[in-house]
């Protein structure tokens, strides 16, 4: 209970977004006193993952509430002479432009019940902004404090590992209902007949997709892991790898003269591929061999250091398809923006960090990336953090005289002091912002019948850029493609993310590409099996806010022991997220480890009272799943990042 919590802490964290559930976890580490709360019923924030139901209660709550008021309890009769107050948001207006569109069909005979469904009343379902949403998701239990410092297993290389389906970590701990395991369980396998056998029978209706809405992991962010970045080490060093679990993106696709193929990114798909000549192949070899040692070559790309990467490589001795290849889908930046330095570093990272777990560079974790920020929130609690959801802070309490901020009053008119305080930026009200200028994100998410790009197997995870269109003021569209097996959608169908930065609307800015890649679902096109694009079953199109470049300084008035989180940003990976929270963390505490390696229980050494952990980060081995066969390759012990 609210009234139970103590009344002084070391750090407070107010949101549990990616970056604050670092900051948390490193803080309770280190042995600050935590408490990390959030007025929302889920953990994640705006980094969030919900399944099918929960995220239509997330759309159908703010329908219900927008005309409502939320009253509190007033927080100024407890602002002391000596004190002022800073207030805080009593509602996120980081996501906008909510449009939901309904393509599947709904069968009548079927009775539809699932608890914050909305009924298919329209074709399309707009809000102005988002809400908070009505879902609870796997939280850290009290078990965790007894069990989870012996159970932990960090990427690592996994001798005599089985050749096909693996984990990417040790243990996964017990989620939640929504998430039970789909290898244990066969009675809620959705039934989907097979397309090859009877394709005009291979009908997924609306119905069909609530009833199995628990096997929906849909995420408001849509990012992944390079398999050498930053939060992949800090998940090994942490040993927090040990709560999730992970697969690797198998292709890396490009969109060119209307059709969507592979792209050959390691010397055994270069050499095995049959989209280039011979010659080509050997351009490409060789422009890869210099792009990861470009630093030694100065000379080499002299002269060029002004000019747009894409400008530089039309001097190379490179074919158009190589030069498309290279920009798009492996250095993935931007044609007229991206200098050649940062096209080269770009390159060079993406090379970098192919070989370690898989074919490509890039991981994705199961059911979603909604599950990082749990992850590192169940650390904290293994350390002693505690953790209130639907627990919302009405104001920060500033001493006039020192402005520092002294503590908070949270909504039952508690007040709890903290040397610390660590704010997610949507938390603040809009006197505290009117200085913020926002970028925005055009998002999208489809449910389809199937991938962009039919292959022998249905499990493919896929990236895809396509380049922006000539119009000024367009940018590139990164599509990621989930399959069923990354614990993201049902049995026969796909989950599909789409991002951009934003110029106009998510649906102006990303239906375009919508259209050129996939169809809508009718029954008439049913009939025609001849048809070549994806189906789409379900979309929703939003914008949300990217607060990742704002300076700190752009904030009014804000104390010096209150720190600032961003939401996500626009980027493919989260590096951002773990230098914002590895840079805040250090200011708090600055002779501390960040994030350190708990110690195992083997390797604590009694004496007396004193505890000596004598802790290793090489705490045990995992593999990397792969539905591929010939994909699984052994973690941390990478291979030439050209094979």
């Amino acid at each position: 209970m609210a009234d139970n919590l103590p009344s002084e802490f070391d750090v407070i964290v107010i949101g549990t977004g990616l970056p604050e559930s670092i900051i948390a976890a490193a803080c309770s580490r280190s042995g600050q006193r935590v408490l990390h709360v959030d007025s929302r019923s889920y953990y994640g924030g705006n980094w969030a993952s919900f399944s099918f139901s929960g995220l239509l209660s997330w759309l159908k709550e703010y329908q219900e509430e927008s005309d409502t008021v939320t009253e509190c309890s007033s927080w100024q009769e407890h602002i002391l002479e000596n004190e002022e107050a800073i207030e805080l948001n009593r509602k996120d207006k980081t996501i906008q432009h909510v449009e939901v569109f309904y393509f599947a069909s709904q069968d009548s005979n079927e009775d539809v019940e699932e608890a914050g469904a909305l009924q298919k009343n329209h074709a399309s379902v707009t809000f102005a902004n988002s809400t908070e949403a009505a879902i609870s998701v796997c939280q850290p239990t009290e078990d965790d404090s007894l069990n989870a410092a012996g159970c932990g297993m960090a990427l690592e290389q996994t001798p005599g590992s089985e050749p096909e389906s693996t984990q990417v970590v040790g243990e996964k701990e017990n989620h939640s209902d929504e998430k039970t395991s789909e290898e244990e369980t066969s009675e809620n396998v959705p039934i989907v007949e097979d397309i090859a056998d009877k394709p005009k029978q291979n009908r997924i209706t609306y119905s069909q997709i609530i009833k199995e809405g628990r096997r929906f992991n849909i995420d408001l962010v849509s990012k992944l892991l390079y398999s050498r970045g930053l939060l992949i080490d800090l998940l090994i060093k942490s040993n927090v790898s040990r709560y999730a679990e992970f697969k690797n993106i198998t292709r890396i696709l490009a969109f060119r003269e209307g059709r969507v193929e592979q792209v050959p990114c390691s010397r055994a798909d270069i050499f095995n591929s049959k989209q280039l000549t011979m010659v080509e192949k050997r351009m490409l070899m060789k422009f890869l061999t210099f792009c990861m040692e470009y630093e030694e070559h100065p000379d080499e790309y002299k002269g060029f250091e002004e000019n747009t990467f894409s400008q530089y490589l039309k001097t190379q001795k490179l074919t158009p398809n190589l030069q498309y290849f290279v920009l798009h889908s492996i250095a993935m930046t931007s044609e007229s923006n991206s200098s050649t330095i940062d096209g080269l570093k770009a390159t060079k990272n993406f090379l970098h960090c192919l070989g370690r777990y898989g074919n490509t560079p890039f991981l994705f974790p199961l059911y979603g990336q909604g599950e990082l920020p749990q992850c590192f929130c169940r650390m904290c609690a293994v350390f002693g953090g505690i953790y209130c959801l639907r627990h919302s802070v009405q104001c920060l309490v500033v001493d006039k005289e020192s402005r520092k901020c002294k503590a908070i009053i949270d909504q039952f008119g508690q007040r709890i002091i903290s040397k610390h305080f660590i704010v997610e930026d949507s938390y603040f009200s809009e006197s505290t912002c009117s200085q913020v200028q926002y970028r925005q994100i055009s998002r999208a998410v489809l449910i389809t019948d199937r991938s962009v790009l039919k292959t022998d197997s249905d499990q493919q995870i896929s990236i895809l850029t396509v380049p922006p269109a000539e119009q000024a003021g367009t940018s590139a569209i990164r599509v990621i493609e989930l399959c069923s097996s990354t614990m993201t959608c049902m049995k026969g169908t796909y989950l599909v993310h789409l991002t951009c930065t934003s110029s106009k609307t998510a649906r102006e800015d990303l239906e375009p590409v919508v259209q050129k890649l996939f169809t809508p679902y009718t029954e008439l096109e049913l009939e025609n099996e001849e048809i070549e694009k994806p189906r789409i079953l379900w979309s929703l199109y939003f914008n949300m806010r990217d607060s990742s470049d704002i300076s700190r300084n752009c904030y009014n008035d804000l104390p010096s022991n209150v720190y600032v989180c961003s939401g996500p940003d626009c980027g493919l990976g989260n590096d951002k997220a773990v230098k914002q929270a590895e840079t805040l963390f250090q200011q708090i505490c600055p002779n501390e480890d960040f994030c350190p390696p708990p110690p195992n229980p083997e390797d604590i050494i009694l004496d007396g009272d004193t505890l000596q952990p004598e802790a290793s980060e090489s705490s045990g081995m995992a593999e990397v799943s792969s539905e591929i066969p010939g994909e699984n390759t052994n973690l941390g012990n990478p291979e030439d990042p050209c094979e």
